[in-house]
């Protein structure tokens, strides 16, 4: 397998300098674009809680996942865990020794010190697409394959307010367990644009959004920043943006999508949020 891993770097930015950005500025700070490109991995390093979000996309060979710098260690799970959904057609993950089958809207969680761990695709002609997500780990839990049918399933909303969705939790406390990583699938119905509003901020965790299921006319706007001093960076189809902890993450669309979110920080309680009220919006 050729060497196929590349990746770059976000440093943090505090919430007073991100309100003065314009639209480059915020983009280049808080957006990922180009996730997947034919028979590379891509990665993001960032400093918010040492989160790595990134896209393999193996075509007729297997794509094997390096170390890279910012980690300091031999092997790119030597320190930390990892979660990869496969947001694409048909592939596996080889972690170790055990080659797991991850279907469309699949995803597996491989624990620390897994020495090796690889993406394959069923068909080039229909290449799986894993989106990647990472964080540093204090301790090694068990690899574990995670059906969409397997994961816990919440839905709210309702069409009389745009937001009509249906909450996917692949980690959750009755389920795989992680060290910090926490992630999760959002469908909004046909009709329905808005996500997670009314909005929250947790600056105990950071979180990723990763909008898909768009046309390629289709954006979202994701709404970003202090409740008091909101901005909105434009998302196209199989995009992601970064959120600090101290900024809103909230999203109304062109049409319904789909998002992944994932979440790093000091705990793995889903619920462990700090409400906004709409009136303390801005």
């Amino acid at each position: 397998m050729p060497d196929s891993t590349s990746y770059s770097s976000r440093f943090a930015i505090d919430p007073n300098a991100a309100a003065a950005m314009g639209t480059d500025e915020l983009r280049h700070h808080f957006h990922i674009g180009d996730l997947f490109q034919a028979g590379r991995i891509n990665l993001t390093y960032t400093h918010y809680d040492r989160m790595i979000v990134g896209g393999a996309m193996p075509m007729d060979e297997p794509l094997a996942l390096e170390a890279i710098k910012p980690t300091g260690t031999k092997n790119f799970l030597d320190r930390r865990e990892l979660i990869a959904v496969n947001v694409g057609g048909a592939g596996s993950v080889k972690a170790g020794d055990e080659t797991h089958a991850i279907g469309p809207r699949d995803m597996i969680y491989v624990g620390m010190s897994t020495q090796s761990v690889a993406f394959s695709s069923d068909d080039a002609a229909a290449p799986a697409k894993f989106y990647l997500l990472s964080a540093p780990a204090h301790q090694a839990h068990p690899t574990r394959r995670i059906a969409i049918s397997d994961a816990k399933r919440i839905d709210l909303g309702s069409q009389q307010t745009s937001n009509e969705r249906s909450i996917f939790q692949f980690i959750h406390p009755e389920g795989a367990k992680t060290c910090q990583l926490v992630v999760g699938m959002t469908q909004l119905a046909p009709g329905s644009v808005w996500n997670t509003m009314p909005c929250h901020i947790h600056d105990r965790r950071m979180e990723a959004y990763f909008y898909f299921d768009l046309a390629e006319t289709a954006r979202v706007f994701h709404f970003m920043g202090e409740p008091d001093e909101t901005r909105h960076v434009v998302m196209k189809n199989e995009e992601a943006v970064l959120s600090p902890g101290w900024s809103i993450h909230s999203g109304a669309g062109t049409s319904n999508y789909s998002f992944i979110w994932a979440m790093a920080g000091d705990n793995v309680d889903y619920a462990d949020v700090d409400m906004v009220a709409m009136e303390d919006l801005r």
